[in-house]
């Protein structure tokens, strides 16, 4: 990979003139101070496994140089905290039940150990109340219209859909079926017609706006 050619290269001209136990000394601190860096701003969680020169657990302080030292992070934890947290500050305040009534899915199940979610799942995020629909399109006092899609925009600027983060996550407003036996109350189904829409008419099951997060 060019990227870790070019840390070589650097890393050989650096430590020229120096012995090979200072070079691996070197290159743990470094290691350890940028992970600390990443945890800290938030943009990694403090969950992950470390790999160094190969051997899974290893202490930094066992490089050989070059390396590498891989930290391999648990990604979903910091995002969906993220969401949450972005979800509840747009939503409206008058009796605080809509906003603790967000859910987290996993492939369709739903979750609370973020740490745990595979990186191939789909995770949703939505919110389980029956008038979630009015309380998206701002019929419902929120200050900020736009719940989830306002939502989805603040994670991709945070997070990237763009940038050198283009590759990591996809993020996507839906309005979605729900399975019966997600969650308690889901889906909900309308006691009466609400206009002419086919799909607002007694008996007809709602669809939920929700924050679909895929990692490519």
């Amino acid at each position: 990979m060019e990227g870790v050619d070019i840390f070589e290269r650097d890393l050989k001209l650096a430590t020229a003139d120096l012995e090979p136990e200072a070079i691996n000394a070197l290159l743990a601190k470094f290691a350890k101070d940028s992970v600390r860096e990443v945890i800290s701003s938030g943009r990694a969680s403090g969950t992950y496994e470390r790999y160094v020169n190969g051997r899974q657990g290893a202490p930094e302080e066992t490089v050989q140089a070059p390396g590498p030292i891989i930290y391999e992070f648990s990604l979903w934890e910091p995002i969906i905290t993220f969401a949450l947290d972005e979800l509840r500050r747009r939503s409206p305040v008058k009796s605080g039940r809509f906003r603790g009534s967000f859910i987290v899915l996993a492939n369709q199940h739903e979750v609370t150990d973020y740490d745990a979610i595979g990186p191939d799942a789909e995770v949703i995020i939505t919110n389980f109340q029956p008038y979630v629909r009015k309380a998206e399109n701002g019929l419902l006092g929120a200050k900020r219209y736009s719940i989830f899609d306002g939502t989805k925009r603040a994670l991709a600027s945070r997070f990237g859909n763009e940038g050198r983060n283009a590759a990591a996550f996809v993020f996507e407003t839906r309005w979605l079926d729900v399975s019966a036996g997600v969650h308690p109350g889901m889906p909900y189904v309308l006691k009466r017609a609400q206009g002419r829409r086919k799909d607002r008419q007694a008996g007809m099951q709602i669809t939920y706006p929700a924050v679909v997060i895929n990692q490519v």
